[in-house]
């Protein structure tokens, strides 16, 4: 099936400030060809966002960033996080140029080359929300200490973990949020490839 199977009977913003939420009113094509009754709802305007997993090629090191998170805190869960590198995409701005200005936002130095992971829905039942993800090689002998915007209230560290550890922290929950599970993942399946290919 494609959108032409949908029919979108309104849009409404229900609330608009940091984030927006808009109120959908549609109905679809049936899997049997008929179609389904009025279907109402919320969807999460957040806008899509860019993650960077940080990669020494040479020395076999991720570097990722710690820092706290308020939905962490609300799941009830250890709110500082380790993560992959990430942000929002500005209007103008290609994916590509959010991961290189994020890299330098938050560990300091621009990334010395970029290679596209893939990009995925966040959440589809609710948000429309997409994250792309890059692995960028990086020098780790020169990462480390404190970064972020001030004025965004980020505070942000960065650490550097041999590659096997931070995979290894898939299996004992420590990873624990999408970006980061994803592109620890693809890392695994993608080492060879990457020391190969940046060697």
């Amino acid at each position: 099936m494609t959108e032409e199977d949908v029919e979108i009977l309104s849009k409404e913003v229900s609330f608009s400030g940091f984030f927006k939420l808009v109120t959908w009113r549609l109905r679809h094509r049936r899997f049997d060809g008929g179609w389904t009754g009025e279907i109402r709802r919320e969807v999460f305007e957040r806008g899509h966002a860019v993650g960077v997993l940080l990669y020494d090629p040479a020395r076999d090191e991720v570097a990722l960033v710690e820092q706290f998170r308020v939905g962490a805190l609300a799941a009830g869960m250890a709110p500082w996080l380790l993560e992959v590198v990430a942000g929002m995409i500005d209007d103008g701005e290609t994916p590509a140029e959010v991961a290189h200005r994020e890299t330098v936002e938050e560990a300091g130095q621009p990334p010395l080359e970029l290679v596209r992971m893939l990009r995925y829905l966040v959440s589809p039942g609710g948000t429309s929300e997409t994250v792309e993800l890059f692995c960028a090689r990086v020098d780790t002998a020169t990462m480390g200490g404190l970064f972020g915007v001030e004025d965004e209230g980020e505070d942000i560290r960065v650490r550097v973990l041999p590659a096997d550890e931070a995979i290894g922290m898939l299996s004992d929950g420590h990873i624990d949020n999408s970006a980061t599970v994803i592109a620890l993942q693809w890392l695994a399946l993608n080492r060879d490839m990457l020391r190969l290919r940046w060697r």
